[in-house]
């Protein structure tokens, strides 16, 4: 499993529906990217001045909204995650 390092936060990205209300099937080129996702793994949280450690203020399972264009895709054992620092994180879904 992937383990982020520091304040990084691995999420799993939930897509969109492909079809319009009207049932027409959207290109991949016109479906706006993911803002919503599940926290799948979270780092140890970004280091201090005074080398105290800052925990990310998310947890495992979470479901976060995140900034538009954050993060890095990767891709691991065939599936797709992103990987952004908890600054990216905008809000808890409850």
């Amino acid at each position: 499993m992937l383990k982020p390092l520091g304040d990084r936060v691995v999420l799993k990205a939930e897509t969109e529906e492909e079809k319009t209300v009207g049932g027409i099937v959207l290109a991949s080129n016109v479906k706006e990217k993911p803002t919503t996702g599940k926290v799948i793994a979270v780092g140890e949280g970004r280091t201090l001045e005074n080398g105290q450690k800052l925990a990310p203020a998310v947890k495992e399972g979470d479901r976060v909204l995140f900034d538009k264009y954050a993060g890095n895709e990767v891709e691991y054992n065939g599936e797709k995650f992103l990987v952004v620092h908890a600054k990216d994180l905008v809000a808890i879904v409850e």
